[in-house]
């Protein structure tokens, strides 16, 4: 019998089984990782947009994490939409309840269609009662922005931002580069006063809905596997850039191909 490392997502369902839940439970598998869920809205959306969000209340948000806690041990869990102050609270609350060692964040706030999925008053409520909790944070450009506080327009504007992000919130930052100009995509992790720089060719890629749920899932199963935060931090821009670039046809969308096989590549 295999025995398989464990990891819990916490987001919002995505109807078009690009991103979100569906991202996180397929990335988990590919990557060897047993993935349990606590849903925390349902969306009617594909990759075009989204049409319909409906947040579950937060006290079943908070029931999900507990029943998946009691019955498995969970050390690693990653957030994704989370949508509301209400379900950011109750989340913050029941991973502290559980003690879970290990919270990755994605502080997912608009989708690349321009939908809302994080409510204004809510961000206050990200900043103060979870990013403290979290052990690495993953904004992409925009959301670093409104984390940091100033615009990113340049790779030395992006060091800065996960280095504010990181001293202000006392935890590590990824901040993803993937909205700057150029032929390299840049991401920068910084971490207790490190800095490392990840810099690739940029994949060329009609569509990438689902990138940044992926690669935050990534993230979370490599730590799950036991993996050093900085070589998960490689090894899943590395696992999304695969996936990009081995992308397959479904109708007239081309989503990641999230199955790539990472041991036949080994």
């Amino acid at each position: 019998m295999t025995k398989l490392p464990m990891a819990l997502t916490i987001a919002g369902s995505d109807s078009g089984g690009g991103a979100g839940i569906q991202a996180d439970l397929k990335t988990f598998a590919a990557l060897g990782v047993f993935g349990s869920t606590a849903i925390t809205c349902v969306t009617a959306q594909n990759p075009d947009g989204v049409a319909a969000i409906h947040p579950i209340p937060a006290e079943i948000v908070e029931k999900q994490i507990k029943a998946v806690c009691d019955s498995f041990p969970v050390r690693v869990a990653k957030t994704g939409m989370l949508y509301s102050a209400e379900i950011i609270r109750a989340v913050a609350m029941e991973d502290i309840r559980e003690g879970i060692a290990v919270l990755v964040v994605d502080p997912v706030m608009v989708a690349n269609s321009g939908a809302r999925l994080l409510l204004a008053d809510a961000i206050d409520a990200l900043c103060k009662d979870l990013l403290p909790k979290a052990r690495i944070v993953t904004p992409n450009l925009h959301e670093a922005e409104i984390l940091c506080g100033h615009s990113i327009s340049s790779v030395e504007e992006l060091r800065q931002a996960a280095r504010t992000i990181g001293d202000k919130f006392d935890v590590a930052c990824v901040a993803k580069g993937g909205a700057l100009m150029g032929d390299d995509l840049v991401d920068v992790l910084y971490d207790e006063g490190d800095e490392h720089v990840f810099s690739a060719p940029r994949v060329p890629a009609s569509q990438t809905h689902g990138a940044g749920c992926a690669f935050s899932a990534a993230i979370t199963a490599y730590l799950a596997r036991g993996e050093l935060l900085k070589d998960a931090v490689a090894a899943a821009k590395a696992y999304v850039a695969h996936a990009l670039r081995a992308g397959i046809e479904v109708g007239h969308h081309q989503p990641l191909n999230l199955f790539w096989s990472e041991r036949a590549e080994n």
